[in-house]
């Protein structure tokens, strides 16, 4: 091999490894680090709904943004505001998720994450009067099951549904 042909395999090496990086060649990609798990809720944000009898209930959720979730709830009776809550999902330290609520006549509440999938959430402060677990579920059919639980003040067991469908799109 003369030394015109071994100057054109350095120079080729040459082109070739300056050239990795941009052609993916080389050196491994990085690993984009994963969404934070408040975007695997983005199936909750809208408006839903629950009539029955003369009550109407309302919740809303804004898109997750900036590591929250912002919502609020009103319960109609006969035309009339009989409840209300402020409510918030955001990202703690760690990248943990909480909920928090400032429901209408009581003090703010929260609760840890305990499960999050695709579908649902559920959120539990063993040290809070009742519920000590709240959560979020995406049904099949669309609708949202919402299921608070606990043990009720007289120290019983207790858990309440509440099925809402979406409106409003």
């Amino acid at each position: 091999m003369n030394s015109c042909s071994k100057f054109r395999i350095v120079i080729c090496a040459l082109v070739l490894w300056s050239l990795a990086p941009v052609t993916g060649m080389g050196a491994p990609k990085k690993k984009a680090p994963p969404p934070p798990a408040i975007a695997k809720l983005a199936w909750l944000a809208g408006s839903w709904r629950l009539e029955k009898n003369s009550q109407v209930v309302d919740e809303q959720w804004m898109v997750p943004a900036g590591g929250v979730m912002l919502g609020m709830e009103r319960t109609l009776e006969k035309g009339k505001v009989r409840e209300f809550a402020f409510l918030q999902i955001r990202e703690g330290p760690g990248g943990g998720l909480f909920f928090v609520r400032q429901a209408s006549g009581e003090k703010e509440a929260a609760f840890q994450s305990k499960t999050l999938t695709g579908t649902a959430v559920v959120f539990l402060n063993q040290l809070q009067d009742y519920p000590q677990t709240i959560g979020y579920a995406l049904k099949p059919d669309g609708s949202l099951l919402v299921a608070e639980e606990g043990t009720a003040s007289d120290g019983q067991p207790k858990r309440i549904e509440i099925v809402y469908y979406r409106v409003g799109q």
